[in-house]
């Protein structure tokens, strides 16, 4: 899904101002968990990356959407405790929308979606938890078009309830429009050839991962999974994206996706909730590798995410993540909110708020043990 922002979208419409989705007064029809739709329905080029499974309508605007997802995946891998990732929550409405928009609402398999905002919580982490099977889930769709619909442009927007064998456990939407490739040449101001030239020329900067947080500052197992890099100043981050990334770059995009944004959002999300739970990298590298002790590998938890696309991400240029706020959250004892900021020179090209549970910090005594009864921190903890 080529996913961006549009300027003239809408200020996103946030999940505490809606009510929860009714339930269907029948009997919920029968849905499948066998296999994955077919990929190009949800503009995915590996099958592997294909999460729905089917979708059946029960109303004039309300859908049930089945989900399968893996009890481990290479990025959106589970916490230390076991718990699904949210960011699969956030791929599987990408992919609802997508699936909804071109299966049911005639939509063009040849339009290009643009992301205008997106927002989701997770209100029951349990629900999640990964066992012995994949992960089948549902989410209970409505769908809305938004403006003047013509076969050049559509607007479209869903709310979605996520559940686990009937349990709801999360919620979100997302709004994009999705237009002809005419059209979209002229919203990204040059010609199909020019785009599809750049994107095989890209390549990345020099340095590239030179800078690079280590996976377990950002909540990541594995080194090309960590997007974030240290800033020039306070407060300030890059994002490096690899466009060989089998998974944030599926298919070839001549601009940074809106998933790639996310886990940007999240990973430096990640990161803060460490420093403000009292746990540097060194720390947190250290208890997590106590045998026993469930609170010692206790993670933060990525609770909810809002964001609101504004500008095309151009790859050919440094993006930078900026910390705008970061504080507790006032309504809920700890849980921390962070407000980040993706920009490009002088636009910025999205904005984002998300709410992290952060873990009780590890105590002294317990690093001290591990040191041989004396506190050390490696030297790379100040370089975080």
């Amino acid at each position: 899904m080529h996913q961006s922002a549009a300027l003239t979208i809408p200020e996103p419409h946030r999940t505490a101002d809606r009510t929860a989705l009714p339930r269907p007064a029948a009997p919920a029809p029968s849905l499948s968990f066998r296999q994955p739709i077919p990929r190009e329905m949800v503009h995915r080029a590996a099958v592997a990356e294909v999460f729905l499974t089917d979708a059946v309508q029960v109303g004039e605007d309300r859908f049930l959407v089945a989900a399968q997802w893996p009890r481990d995946h290479a990025l959106y891998h589970p916490d230390r405790s076991g718990v699904s990732d949210p960011m699969l929550f956030a791929e599987t409405i990408r992919q609802t929308l997508v699936y909804l928009a071109h299966e049911f609402h005639a939509v063009p398999l040849s339009h290009r979606f643009i992301g205008g905002d997106m927002d989701f919580e997770i209100t029951d982490p349990e629900a999640l938890r990964v066992g012995a099977a994949p992960v089948p889930v549902v989410l209970e769709t409505r769908w809305a078009s938004e403006g003047t619909r013509t076969p050049k442009r559509y607007g479209m927007r869903i709310e979605a309830v996520l559940t686990v064998d009937g349990r709801p456990c999360g919620r979100g939407s997302l709004r994009v429009v999705a237009v002809d490739e005419r059209r979209y040449g002229l919203l990204r101001g040059r010609s199909d050839a020019m785009g599809a030239a750049l994107s095989r020329a890209l390549l990345p900067p020099d340095g590239y991962g030179a800078h690079r947080m280590p996976p377990a500052a950002v909540g990541r197992l594995r080194a090309k999974d960590s997007v974030l890099a240290r800033g020039a100043g306070a407060g300030e981050w890059g994002l490096e994206l690899d466009l060989d990334h089998a998974i944030l770059f599926d298919h070839p995009s001549d601009h940074a996706p809106l998933m790639a944004l996310l886990e940007g959002f999240r990973q430096l999300g990640h990161h803060l909730a460490l420093d403000a739970s009292g746990r540097g990298r060194a720390a947190w590298e250290a208890v997590a590798d106590l045998a026993a002790g469930a609170d010692a590998a206790a993670p933060p938890r990525l609770l909810s995410l809002t964001t609101a696309c504004l500008a095309f991400g151009e790859l050919d240029r440094p993006i930078r993540l900026v910390v705008r706020e970061d504080r507790p959250d006032p309504a809920r004892s700890g849980v921390r909110r962070f407000g980040i900021d993706a920009v490009q020179g002088d636009c910025t090209l999205a904005t984002s708020t998300t709410h992290w549970s952060l873990p009780a910090a590890p105590g002294l005594s317990v690093h001290r043990e591990l040191r041989g009864g004396r506190q050390q921190v490696p030297h790379v903890l100040n370089a975080c």
